[in-house]
């Protein structure tokens, strides 16, 4: 009796949680008409992309195509999926099993809506400039170390040639 009163109270507290909060309904608000967006929580790269509606995928298990011989040449674990009303078309033969490989191509999939409908904010997009921009920075940082270090070493040439007597 005392866990189902329990039961009900976390359920009722989680209804009221859920209504409480006046930022949930932003989240769940749709992104464009037709497309809704799911939060992936504890994930920290899938933040805000696109829901797949099975629906609307067409999937095919075709041959690989490869290394690994017989064993990718001879099964059908290479998954073709396309997004209908997009045309969008993502082939996935990353590993043997097909049911790791239907998880990835719809990983995939989501990444490329994403950039389909959001164009340049696209979150994907996003995060590759800033990768860029970070590895820019940092070569700019390697090469200005590399210049102060050939001109401290031509200082240290220069002082010590034997012409130059200092008193």
């Amino acid at each position: 009796m005392a866990s189902s009163f329990i039961g009900q109270m976390s359920i009722k507290s989680w209804r009221l949680l859920w209504g409480a909060s006046p930022g949930l309904s932003q989240l769940l608000k749709p992104f464009r008409p037709g497309l809704t967006c799911v939060l992936a929580v504890g994930k920290k790269d899938l933040t805000d992309f696109p829901e797949l509606v099975e629906d609307e995928l067409e999937e095919q298990f075709v041959r690989g195509s490869g290394p690994g011989g017989q064993a990718t040449n001879k099964t059908s674990n290479c998954v073709v999926l396309k997004h209908i009303p997009t045309g969008i078309v993502v082939k996935c033969h990353q590993t043997r099993s097909v049911d790791i490989n239907r998880k990835r191509a719809r990983e995939i999939m989501r990444e490329k809506l994403d950039v389909a409908y959001k164009g340049e904010l696209s979150e994907v997009l996003v995060k590759k400039r800033e990768s860029e921009l970070r590895k820019q920075v940092k070569r700019r940082k390697v090469n200005d170390n590399l210049e102060r270090k050939k001109l401290f070493k031509e200082a240290l040439a220069s002082e010590n040639k034997p012409g130059n007597d200092s008193p």
